[in-house]
């Protein structure tokens, strides 16, 4: 069965794709058999796989119907959804029921917090989260720890009763990369060694 790891929040422009791209690039650089799976109307993940190289590791496209269960194609070992802003219930639903791992994207922001306190409130009362086998953990994004914000998101994940993962610098290596189908996993190291340092906690919770 496959490793199914979903990144969601309802809160547009908080960091969903960067992360859902670049979790399935290191999977695609381990060798792993790799499924990107788009709910999103948006169709970001599907349009940064259309620029990927095709001499980088593989990952494969995979369209999920809304409406249907999620179920991941039998050959693929591992696959992540990147999920829609307005999140409904119907397709928290649906994109619930095969995760291992759920990853919540969360900004800096006041308005971001708010969306987000919502939304892990409305995970709370979901009756397929509770008959789910999956984790749920936070990851801060673009986030700048000399701020201000920065502080006040700490309060704000101090609270939640959540595993928080890490945080993610806000950096011009993402947007670098992603307008060439490319993730942190498929340069050199030593080019975003920064960057793989604060991914390696996240990792290590999802592969856990």
């Amino acid at each position: 069965m496959a490793q199914v790891v979903v990144v969601m929040n309802p809160k547009g422009g908080v960091g969903k794709s960067t992360l859902a791209t670049n979790l399935a690039g290191y999977y695609a650089n381990r060798g792993k058999n790799v499924m990107l799976g788009d709910v999103d109307k948006q169709q970001s993940a599907r349009m940064w796989l259309k620029l990927r190289p095709p001499e980088a590791a593989p990952i494969q496209g995979w369209d999920v119907e809304r409406g249907k269960p999620a179920k991941p194609p039998r050959e693929a070992t591992h696959v992540v959804l990147d999920t829609p802003a307005g999140l409904s219930d119907k397709l928290l639903d649906q994109v619930i029921k095969p995760a291992k791992r759920v990853i919540i994207p969360l900004q800096a922001s006041m308005m971001d917090i708010l969306a987000t306190k919502g939304f892990i409130e409305q995970l709370a009362r979901d009756k397929a989260v509770h008959d789910s086998d999956a984790l749920i953990g936070v990851v801060g994004m673009r986030v700048d720890s000399r701020t201000r914000a920065f502080d006040e998101l700490q309060r704000f994940l101090d609270g939640l009763g959540l595993p928080v993962l890490g945080y993610i610098r806000h950096t011009q290596n993402y947007v670098y990369l992603a307008a060439r189908g490319l993730t942190l996993f498929d340069v050199a190291p030593g080019r975003v060694q920064q960057d793989l340092d604060q991914w390696a906690p996240i990792l290590k919770w999802v592969d856990g």
